[in-house]
């Protein structure tokens, strides 16, 4: 076991400080954090356990769990993930895959919302259509929607009227047949700027919307 310590701090603090990297966003600090303390508890089980072999598996596996969050990436995630792929082509809709195993929607302020409206717009209703349509051939997924705004105007106007806009996008799917129950949101206002505020182009990026699906582990 002695042996395998010194590579385990190592890797634990690596995880730190990839955890800690000022460009990373709350999700992904989040997902570091978790991965470095899964990574020292399986560690340390598996030395206990199994040596040096112990340690190493069980850092990854811990890592993993750490990282994961509880959260699958199935057969049916990557399908929905490709059928949003198509259905998104030339629209600026960014579709990825999350390091902590949910599909992500990054939509921005052109396809979503005109500036200072909540109401859903005739280029984001086609997506949410065909969204709604993927979340009902997996319907163990959960949803969350984040609403963002830029910084121009104050908290009193930005901090509702992101939830304004997510909870737009809720009641839409909910009209495509989405469950209610399914589907969280939240608006963070101007706090989390993807991009520069100072100038117009840049400051239109920062006026998005995010959603994620997630397929919890069985347990």
């Amino acid at each position: 076991m002695t042996s395998s310590l010194p590579k385990l701090a190592l890797s634990a603090l690596l995880v730190a400080g990839l955890a800690g990297c000022a460009n990373m966003s709350e999700t992904q600090q989040d997902t570091g954090k978790g991965a470095g303390i899964g990574a020292i508890a399986g560690a340390l089980l598996g030395a206990a356990t199994g040596g040096s072999q112990g340690a190493t598996r069980g850092a990854v596996i811990g890592g993993a769990l750490g990282a994961g969050g509880g959260y699958l990436w199935s057969q049916k995630m990557q399908e929905q993930k490709a059928a949003m792929e198509r259905a998104t082509v030339g629209t600026g809709v960014a579709v990825s895959q999350t390091a902590d195993n949910r599909l992500k929607l990054d939509i921005p302020s052109d396809v979503s919302f005109a500036t200072g409206r909540a109401d859903i717009s005739s280029s984001f209703a086609p997506i949410l259509n065909q969204f709604a349509t993927s979340l009902n051939q997996n319907q163990v997924t959960t949803v969350s929607i984040i609403g963002h705004t830029d910084s121009t105007g104050s908290d009193a106007i930005n901090n509702p009227l992101s939830v304004d806009r997510a909870n737009s996008a809720r009641d839409y799917l909910v009209s495509r047949g989405i469950a209610r129950n399914r589907i969280m949101t939240e608006g963070r206002g101007s706090r989390e700027p993807i991009a520069d505020n100072s100038n117009a182009q840049t400051r239109a990026k920062n006026r998005r919307v995010e959603i994620y699906v997630a397929e919890p582990a069985q347990r």
